[in-house]
């Protein structure tokens, strides 16, 4: 695949298909990590950990407790 370097104001951009962003999980308003190396222009999402809420609205305010979690024997000073 090809893509034009155009102007873009007083900058410079290229427009990136709809399938590619999709492909590579990045949406509109992303913010990318662009880096140089060798003549190359790599752009690359970074990671970033999820809020709580973020991570509670993924459980739809459900958790499957099962019960009891066996952790094993203790290892130190834990008091069980």
């Amino acid at each position: 695949m090809q893509a034009q370097v155009k102007t873009w104001g007083n900058s410079q951009g290229i427009r990136i298909p709809r399938e590619v962003l999709q492909e590579a999980d990045i949406s509109v308003d992303d913010i990318l990590d662009v880096k140089v190396s060798n003549g190359m222009i790599t752009l690359v999402k970074p990671f970033r950990h999820k809020t709580l809420e973020e991570r509670a609205a993924e459980y739809d305010g459900k958790l499957n407790l099962d019960g009891e979690f066996d952790w094993g024997e203790r290892v130190g000073r834990e008091i069980w």
